[in-house]
């Protein structure tokens, strides 16, 4: 080989490393990816307006039916303005102190069509992002319906989503102080469902009991309506979670599978927990345990096999039915639609749960304690502790400033005896004779 040809030859072979570091340093839209992505975008927004409206619509009384709605379409609008107006820059902007992001991307400045977050738009990555900010502030109305004032709801709902899901959401995926310290949460076990839950009891205890609560009988106003929302739910959470890998690849893939075997675990495991201690198998309980296998594997969706989905979702049937039938009478809250019983203990399950079967063959980024790293569930515990904690202090003093600004959270005894739909929104759900 002649000296010239060499020469050639090692350039050459120079230009395609350089190339490649180029392209390893630089992210590169993948198309596959970003239509993933939208499509579970799609999904979880689906969650909010149609899953959680029906959900919780059909388990309020027929006479706030309505009123439920409402303030689940309002709390997915309300969410969606906060977080492209300053939201998305506190969660994810330029980590400051491990507490918040930097005030860097208000109205989303600097996200152009051709900015990108990994492989995908990151304007994509922002609206996937919105969709989980505004089921979890809708998620704190389950344990406020019937009393809480509409005025008064809109204004804790643009607080809290700042001030409180905002900060929590940094310390987790934005690069703060518990993704410093290697808490695991895939998809929302404590972002999400420990900070929606431990609200919705603070909020219900501020409240008070409802008007008759536990001496007169408060049925459902149509089973059927929840049946339908849980299942608008379940489909909307596999880009929920799968979603979360924010990939279309095999972690998606596993996600996907663990996220619906916990589900139908939790399922019926609620069942034929309320089938052996009340001795029949309720729709409502079948509905409910789905949600809570849905909620329990959000945290290790992207970090369990199969085997231990199984467990997390069984568990979280038999603790849902226990906390709904039996923690809350004995304790006398008034927790309406059990989003603390639901939510708030089943994510915290899930997210134990996570620094116990974490498996790193699943996802080398997460290894448990049964796996090899038994300080993993310290880990865990500590970001559960402190989102129940830093949740339930920042939701009370909002909840206090919000009755300020709007002269009382409840609505009126009288209104409240009427109906919120006739009383506030002049409107009836279902033509009574």
């Amino acid at each position: 080989m002649t000296r010239a040809r060499i020469l050639r030859t090692a350039a050459a072979v120079l230009l395609l490393v350089a190339a490649s570091s180029a392209s390893a340093a630089e992210p590169v839209l993948n198309s596959g990816d970003t239509a993933w992505m939208i499509v579970a975008t799609a999904l979880v927004m689906v969650m909010t307006p149609a899953g959680l409206a029906l959900f919780y619509g059909g388990m309020s009384r027929y006479k706030n039916l309505l009123n439920t709605v409402a303030m689940t379409f309002a709390a997915y609008c309300l969410a969606s303005l906060v977080w492209v107006a300053w939201g998305y820059s506190l969660a994810f902007g330029p980590d400051v102190g491990g507490l918040i992001g930097g005030p860097t991307a208000l109205l989303l400045s600097g996200i152009t069509p051709g900015s990108l977050e990994g492989t995908i738009p990151a304007n994509v990555f922002a609206l996937f992002q919105m969709t989980f900010a505004a089921i979890t502030v809708a998620l704190v109305l389950g344990s406020v319906v019937d009393r809480m004032k509409f005025s008064a709801w809109l204004v804790f709902c643009a607080l809290w989503v700042s001030l409180v899901y905002c900060p929590v959401a940094h310390w987790v995926w934005g690069k703060g102080w518990m993704a410093e310290l290697g808490a695991l949460d895939f998809a929302g076990g404590t972002v999400v469902h420990i900070n929606a839950g431990v609200a919705g009891l603070v909020l219900a205890l501020r409240l008070g009991p409802r008007v008759g609560y536990r001496r007169e009988a408060m049925f459902p106003s149509s089973i059927a309506l929840t049946a339908l929302g849980a299942a608008l739910l379940w489909f909307g959470w596999f880009g929920f979670n799968a979603g979360s890998a924010l990939v279309a690849d095999g972690l998606a893939g596993s996600a996907f599978l663990v996220t619906n075997t916990s589900a139908a675990a939790a399922a019926l495991a609620w069942m034929f927990v309320e089938w052996a201690v009340n001795r029949k198998p309720t729709v409502l309980g079948i509905a409910s345990g789905v949600v809570a296998g849905l909620v329990a594997i959000t945290p290790a969706a992207g970090f369990v096999g199969l085997g231990a989905a199984i467990g997390i979702g069984a568990a979280a049937g038999g603790l849902g039915f226990f906390a709904v039938a039996r923690l809350k009478p004995r304790l006398g809250y008034d927790d309406a639609l059990d989003a603390f019983g639901v939510h708030g203990l089943c994510g915290a399950l899930g997210a134990l749960a996570t620094g116990l079967f974490a498996d790193p063959a699943v996802n080398p980024a997460g290894t448990g304690l049964f796996f090899g790293h038994p300080g993993q569930l310290g880990i865990q515990a500590l970001s559960v502790a402190a989102t129940a904690i830093y949740t339930a202090v920042a939701t009370l003093l909002l909840a206090g400033f919000t009755g300020l600004l709007t002269g009382g959270l409840r609505v009126e005894e009288e209104n409240e005896r009427i109906g919120l739909d006739s009383a506030l929104h002049g409107e009836r759900a279902f033509e009574i004779e």
